[in-house]
């Protein structure tokens, strides 16, 4: 995939958080900006999955051990992991999880985005496997 096609893909995805964002502002639950978003996902024609179970393989075994990302966005055959939080501020721990996710289900692009901030352009970090 060209990095021009993964980032008009992404700055989509981008768009969609923006709009909600400004309608809601910081402050809310993870859950209240996840509903959204998906809203606006699925409105500007995407392809989205809410709480996709990802599962784990150890020893060749699928293990259903409850982890689940928040979205995955597919558009033409491209997808987006996207791993959202409302937090005071990204961790470590934060960028460790959207990197495993990223490993775990084979997708190589993540967004994570944190609505508990001012101005969301300050909440967004986007990860290439």
């Amino acid at each position: 995939m060209s990095d021009i096609k993964r980032d008009s893909f992404t700055e989509k995805i981008i768009g969609c958080a923006m709009r909600v964002h400004s309608a809601l502002g910081p402050g809310l639950l993870e859950s209240a900006y996840q509903t959204c978003l998906y809203y606006e996902l699925v409105k500007s024609g995407l392809n989205v999955e809410k709480q996709k179970p990802m599962p784990l393989v150890y020893d060749g075994v699928h293990l259903d051990i409850g982890y689940r990302i928040d979205l995955l966005v597919e558009d033409n055959g491209r997808e987006v992991v996207i791993e959202l939080k409302a937090v005071k501020a990204f961790t470590d721990i934060h960028f460790a999880q959207i990197i495993t996710y990223l490993k775990l289900s084979g997708v190589d692009t993540g967004l994570l985005i944190n609505f508990n901030v001012k101005s969301l352009s300050q909440g967004i970090k986007r990860f290439v496997n």
